[in-house]
């Protein structure tokens, strides 16, 4: 990955105007966790690909994910990000949108650097697009969500398989089409992304409540304060009494309760539904639906070795 790190730091030497690259450079060199470019790198040496056209992917892809991260922050009107102001914060709301487009269309430009056949380009980029368009339909359902008077799990399922999910699936899909593997690999590799982005957000809304902060990095309730529609609210209210629904719903989205007793209150209700325990068997499920997925895939166990231990690590990660 130090490559990549490498490519990133030159990429903004020098370019002009300072005000449009600096933010950009400021995100991404923040780097996170850097999930999406190890999938495409993994995936690639598992079919024994060329690494160093991986690079052009990789980027690509996790530039995507960091442009979305910047407008993200203004429609969530969030001050910080990774422990550092947000971009819209340090700089102000209009750098944020210009310097977040063009770090979309700089995403685009990463595929046109790679030195293989065209067919293998128009795929990637075929993969690519329809990523990035269903990324933004996914944002939509989130943002209808916060006056949508009922939402469904499936359609809170729906959102974050398009929110979350197919950027996992378009980074190992585009690994396998860049390594030449066949076309059912492909559609295996796809279907570990999406099961395993859905478990992901899964877990993130499960840790905004029940994290150990030591090791979160950041206050808890987060979502229940918001009031965001998370997994664990809805199955809750799917699973409460007629009873306790309505008691649930009043407190969840009250704004005028203090916050502390606001997440007791709906932390005990979590924990009469047992919800915490729902979740952890619905991350597991989906976890395990990747990993049958992945087993699908035309090579041998030895190269599954990296995907494999990406899938478990996500399902016990703590931040």
């Amino acid at each position: 990955m130090q490559e990549l790190e490498n490519y990133f730091n030159m990429m903004f030497e020098g370019k002009e105007p300072a005000t449009l690259y600096a933010p950009i450079a400021y995100t991404l060199k923040q780097s996170g966790k850097r999930l999406r470019p190890q999938m495409v790198y993994h995936v690639v040496e598992m079919f024994g690909g060329d690494l160093s056209q991986a690079k052009y992917v990789a980027a690509a892809f996790e530039m995507l994910h960091n442009f979305t991260l910047i407008h993200d922050d203004i429609m969530d009107k969030a001050p910080i990000r990774r422990g550092q102001p947000t971009v819209y914060k340090k700089w102000n709301t209009n750098s944020a949108i210009l310097s977040g487009d063009a770090l979309a269309i700089m995403a685009f430009q990463q595929l046109l650097k790679l030195n293989v056949d065209e067919k293998t380009i128009l795929k990637i980029s075929e993969v690519f697009a329809t990523c990035t368009l269903e990324i933004c339909e996914g944002q939509q359902y989130d943002m209808d969500f916060e006056t949508q008077e009922e939402v469904s799990i499936d359609e809170y399922i729906r959102m974050i398989y398009l929110k979350t999910a197919v950027m996992f699936a378009g980074c190992l899909k585009s690994g396998a089409i860049l390594a030449g593997a066949d076309e059912e690999s492909q559609e295996a590799l796809f279907q570990v992304g999406i099961n395993l982005g859905i478990a992901f957000q899964l877990v993130d809304d499960f840790l905004d409540v029940y994290a150990d902060t030591t090791v979160f990095g950041k206050s808890l309730g987060g979502d229940i304060r918001d009031n965001k529609k998370t997994y664990l609210y809805l199955k809750a209210m799917q699973d409460a009494s007629p009873e306790e629904k309505p008691l649930l719903k009043q407190c969840y989205e009250s704004t005028e309760m203090d916050f502390e007793e606001k997440f007791a209150s709906v932390k005990g209700f979590y924990e009469k539904l047992q919800i915490a325990e729902k979740t952890s068997q619905a991350v597991h499920d989906y976890m395990t639906k990747s990993f049958a997925e992945l087993d699908k895939v035309h090579v041998g166990e030895d190269q599954k070795k990296k995907i494999r231990e990406v899938i478990a690590n996500l399902e016990q990660r703590s931040k």
